[in-house]
């Protein structure tokens, strides 16, 4: 069974000036790669009708599915729509069913209808419409050559709408894909040249059908392993083999046998054990709780976080005392274990997570340069402490600190 494989093309200047931020390709491999289509290329083009009709020949060429988003939009820069009617020929019709659904939307809000509304209900009677059920641009299906083309909006709401109720499953019906399994383990304290050393052998011994991959992250290092079959249980079973035999060349410092987040991480363990965290920040200014609390149900088991920026508000909130600060410093053991101390009682939590650091540009000293970071995590019978000496920008530097906090205590649970 060949292998079926899908080309992206993004569509809109602000994607090339890097106004917008692509998050749609991102989504749409995803689902395509969950489903077994490779995607091969991703291609983003500027709002002319020359660069649109370029992409759509290259991609042909290359991909048995091509999808498009943006520019469907109601104003002249968008014009996916004429070069598409170009592409494909064929005459502009009224889609009645979108220009009903249209009325009804404005309707419904008090809100006047312009001419410019009620055009974008127009497709090219060449495609097949896809309903739009959360937005006014229908989205187009269209087929030339054997290959499947499909034009949706770029707002990434309505795309992934026609995406789930039309696209994915015409896709699964029209295609005999093959079995493309993920598995992906999370590791932290070892970076990626040492850990390939390590897995050398490992790698060396894998069937052709099965490829590993190394993706670095923020404080993690996310080893991929990807099988290719005809058969999705017989696949699957050779890739769990091949899976537990890497983690358990690197059980000590695998961090999660799934690629999800380091709060969900953490998350699962509190959970698992009925226990509760809270957060007491300085250099990274409530990141720690933003990363725990992104993920759904996180209620039952943070309390919440004491961000305290300043020392005045390390003594004031978390009983810091001023000698401590006076003696070491913001940046220090003794400050963090005081900070964690304060917290587990302020916030009345099982488990807490403390730190202090110079994220930068600028506050660092000979004796504590830029990027001196202190962990504390723990809870009232054990704290544990840890520093780090990180080397990057003032973001990467926050979110390190983040992951290594979280790791901490993903650690003593």
């Amino acid at each position: 069974m060949e292998k079926v494989t899908a080309s992206i093309i993004t569509i809109g200047d602000e994607l090339l000036i890097g106004q917008t931020i692509d998050t749609n390709s991102a989504w749409m491999a995803q689902q395509l790669n969950g489903m077994g289509v490779w995607v091969q290329r991703r291609v983003a083009v500027g709002d002319t009708k020359a660069a649109i009709l370029q992409a759509l020949d290259e991609e042909s060429a290359a991909a048995d599915i091509i999808l498009i988003t943006g520019g469907l939009g109601p104003t002249d820069d968008d014009i996916t729509k004429p070069a598409l009617l170009e592409y494909f020929g064929g005459t502009m019709v009224q889609h009645a069913p979108t220009l009903q659904y249209l009325m009804q939307r404005f309707e419904s809000r008090g809100l006047p209808v312009l001419q410019r509304n009620i055009d974008q209900a127009l497709v090219p009677d060449s495609c097949t419409v896809l309903m739009n059920n959360h937005g006014l641009a229908p989205g187009m299906w269209f087929e030339k050559n054997g290959k499947v083309f499909v034009s949706m909006p770029g707002v990434p709401h309505e795309m992934k709408g026609i995406m789930t109720d039309h696209v994915l499953p015409r896709i699964q019906e029209q295609f005999h894909t093959r079995a493309v399994i993920h598995q992906t383990l999370l590791t932290s304290g070892l970076g990626e040249s040492f850990v390939a050393e390590r897995l050398l052998a490992f790698e060396a011994q894998l069937p052709p059908n099965i490829k590993l991959a190394y993706l670095p992250s923020y404080g993690l290092l996310k080893l991929r392993l990807t099988a290719l079959g005809d058969d999705k249980v017989s696949t699957a079973a050779a890739l769990k083999l091949q899976f537990q035999q890497m983690q358990s060349l690197l059980a000590d410092i695998a961090v999660y046998d799934e690629d999800i987040p380091m709060g969900a991480v953490l998350g699962r363990y509190l959970q698992a054990k009925g226990k509760t965290v809270g957060t007491a920040e300085s250099c990274t200014g409530g990141y720690i709780a933003h990363s725990i609390t992104a993920v759904a149900g996180s209620s039952a088991y943070y309390n919440g976080s004491v961000v305290t920026y300043s020392n005045a508000m390390k003594v004031k909130l978390l009983g810091v005392k001023d000698d401590t600060l006076a003696a070491h410093g913001a940046v220090s053991e003794a400050t963090v274990r005081e900070m964690a101390a304060g917290a587990l009682k302020v916030l009345n939590t099982d488990y807490v997570m403390a730190v202090s650091g110079i994220m930068g540009p600028d506050g660092g000293t000979p004796e504590k340069p830029v990027g001196t970071v202190w962990i504390a995590a723990g809870s009232a019978d054990n704290i544990v402490t840890v520093k780090h000496r990180l080397m990057y920008d003032r973001e990467r530097n926050i979110q390190m600190t983040a992951i290594y906090a979280m790791n901490e205590l993903r650690k003593l649970l």
